[in-house]
Order: C-alpha cells, then structure tokens, then sequence
C-alpha cells in the first residue's frame, strides 16, 4: 500500500516536472476544423495537448472572429492548464493570432508557426471582393484581406512573437495566379506572407490548400515549435 503511494507521487511529480505544452489550430477562410486534421494527429503524436478549432469564417469580420475564436480557445481547460501555449494557422488562422496579439497578450505563449498567411494581403482581393459571388463565398473577412495601406493585414504592424512562417510556391489555381505578381501558392504571393518581426521564413513547393497536410510542411512545423528554428539540427561533430 506504502510503495503504490509513493509510486503515484512519483508519477505526479514527474508528470509535472515535464509540463504540457498545447497547440491551438486555426484552419483558414472557408475552410473548416477537418483540414487540419493531419496536422493535428502529427502534433498530438509529437506529445502535444491538440485544441484544432472550428470556427465560422465566412459570417464576420476579422475583429470579430479574432477576439471571439481566440478567447474562447484560450478557455478551455486543456489549453488553459497548458504550461505553454503555442499556434498554428493557416491563411486567415495566421491573421486573427496577429490581431488578438496586437490588443492583448497571451501569458504562457509559446511559438506560432503560420502556413500560407496574407501577412501583406492578397492581390486576389484587390481584383475580385467587389464581386457579389467573392463576397457570397468569403464573408466580411475575405473582403479585409487586400494589399492596400487600410487593409487588416497592414494595419496590424509588426510582430512581436515567436513566428515562423511558410510559404507555398506551387498553384492549382490559374487564374488567381494570374494575378499574383511573382512565386505564389495560388492564393498568396510568397513575398507577402512575410511580416516585420518574424524569426523565419521557409518556402516549400506545395499549394495553399494543401500545406497543412504537406508532410514536409508539417516536419518543419514540429521542428519549429520543438526548438525555434525549421532547420534540421547538424549532426553531432560535422563541421
């Protein structure tokens, strides 16, 4: 009975020895929670506590979904009893952290790892959300994702986080990358996805919708939260 006691202390001590660490998934514009679930079940293998969130995208604006989406994540008590917090977003998921960021902190926040993001807008927007079907199939949020001084993006200014980004050059989508000048993943220009204040910037060949199942989107991401860096650590004793 003694030695069963002693052993649960040992268990609980070491157990919080340890920590938990979380990680909040935020999938992007019209997208949904399953398009992250790659990504979620490779994070949730690498020992973290996964909160892969759902939310209505298309119904408001990014002021509203940021505050609402983030508060409510930051509630729940798995990630609230994490002893780290980090995110991972993908396209509009990378704005809102941005947003929420620039009015409030978040204590325990760890590193953020954003795929795809319109960090500097998307030409995409510019061209097309004074369309009624643009505005019809992207909501209020679509329509603030331009490249203009007065968009969400740029109003935002630096950041002064932890964050390392990804960006996709390869496009299924012609006709957006028609409009995109440069490199671009069919939504996003690769040059945009970068914002004052981040740590790192990596390109990898995929197409926005699918860097978050990418499996070498997804290494990187891991590498990154692990240890702050997408590099592969060098082996011990190479020059």
């Amino acid at each position: 009975m003694r030695f069963a006691l002693v052993l649960l202390m040992m268990v609980a001590v070491s157990s919080s020895a340890l920590g938990v660490e979380g990680v909040i998934l935020l999938h992007g514009l019209a997208r949904t929670d399953r398009s992250m679930g790659k990504m979620a079940a490779a994070l949730e293998r690498d020992g973290y506590v996964v909160l892969n969130v759902d939310y209505p995208s298309r119904t408001e604006t990014i002021e509203v979904l940021a505050e609402t989406t983030i508060r409510r994540a930051l509630e729940r008590p798995e990630i609230s009893a994490a002893d780290k917090i980090h995110f991972v977003t993908h396209s509009l998921g990378g704005i809102l952290v941005r947003h929420y960021l620039s009015n409030r902190s978040i204590e325990r926040l760890g590193r953020v790892v954003m795929l795809g993001p319109p960090n500097q807008g998307s030409e995409v927007v510019d061209r097309l959300a004074d369309l009624t079907v643009f505005g019809m199939l992207n909501g209020p949020a679509g329509q603030q994702l331009g490249t203009g001084p007065d968009s969400v993006p740029n109003l935002l200014g630096p950041v002064d986080f932890e964050l390392g980004i990804i960006a996709g050059d390869r496009s299924i989508n012609w006709i957006n990358s028609a409009i995109i000048p440069g490199p671009d993943d069919g939504k996003v220009s690769v040059g945009r996805t970068k914002v004052p204040g981040m740590k790192e910037h990596i390109v990898i060949h995929a197409g926005h919708p699918f860097l978050m199942s990418n499996e070498q989107v997804m290494r990187a991401t891991l590498r990154f939260l692990r240890s702050g860096t997408f590099q592969e650590a060098a082996p011990i004793g190479a020059n």
